[in-house]
């Protein structure tokens, strides 16, 4: 069984923790490799013949390691050092007892739905990303509306002008969708989420998809906008850019201890309510 290990390059204590789990697993006969967050180059050869992948950090770190794993059906374990960790499985007090139990075969794989966006300029694709939680289609510095047109299976469903549209997974239901008022949806449902941002005097309200919906969104504008995948570095548009979305071809698997209905006990805690 080989183990790999992702730390945080800039957080000191997730790189003493990734030594630490790297000997504890190598005393149990375990191979392991360790690895920064940031390099991909050396991370990109080894996923490939890696049996799962321990992720050190919150749920950022957790869905860059997952967008690297799910081409090659690599299941992920989070152990949260983090702010909320909506997608990691231990704390860092439980990873001995917890990462044992994944070693006895004593844990089940969840499967998650995945987006696919392509970046279509002047009739062709200049572009493509993979997304876990959402791709974010809004204005730039400037506090200046856009203007998006919605089209889903090629009929066009509605005019915005909002700040941003979010086009989100279940996973990012509980993201940047659920603070622009949009549903919360369990991992097992297979839809997709389109929430405006303060839009104005435009239809403002969540839609839900289905899985095999053809999404594309028109961007008008006359100042800078961008498209964000996953929240990370954002991707200058121009005017009269296509945003097509669709169901990624993999989903991304993590390893899981808790029983299924864990998501709502957890989306409970991390948002502060108890359930008794």
């Amino acid at each position: 069984m080989l183990i790999g290990i992702l730390h945080h390059p800039g957080r000191i204590r997730t790189q003493e923790m990734a030594a630490e789990i790297g000997e504890w697993l190598e005393a149990r006969q375990i191979q392991v490799w360790l690895a920064s967050s940031r390099d991909m180059a050396f991370i990109t050869e080894q996923v490939s013949h890696t049996d799962l992948l321990v992720v050190l950090g919150g749920d950022g770190s957790l869905l860059r390691a997952a967008r690297l794993a799910s081409p090659y059906d690599l299941p992920v374990f989070g152990i949260n050092l983090g702010k909320v960790g909506f997608l990691t499985e231990a704390e860092p007090d439980e990873w001995p007892e917890k990462l044992a139990r994944v070693l006895a075969g004593d844990y089940w794989t969840e499967e998650r739905l995945m987006l696919h966006a392509a970046l279509q300029r002047n009739g062709r694709i200049i572009n493509a990303f993979a997304a876990l939680n959402d791709i974010v289609v809004g204005r730039g510095r400037q506090a200046r509306l856009v203007r998006f047109e919605l089209w889903v299976d090629g009929d066009l469903v509605t005019h915005y002008t909002a700040d941003a549209l979010i086009v989100a997974t279940p996973t990012g239901s509980t993201a940047y969708a659920m603070a622009a008022g949009g549903p919360l949806l369990p991992p097992q449902l297979q839809n997709f989420i389109v929430a405006p941002v303060a839009a104005h005097l435009s239809f403002d309200r969540a839609l839900v998809l289905h899985e095999h919906a053809e999404i594309a969104i028109h961007v008008h504008m006359g100042h800078e906008a961008y498209l964000t995948p996953d929240g990370q570095d954002g991707i200058s548009l121009q005017d009269g850019d296509i945003v097509r979305l669709q169901k990624a071809e993999h989903t991304s698997l993590f390893a899981r201890l808790e029983s299924p209905g864990y998501f709502y006990r957890r989306i409970m805690a991390r948002l502060g309510h108890r359930s008794n």
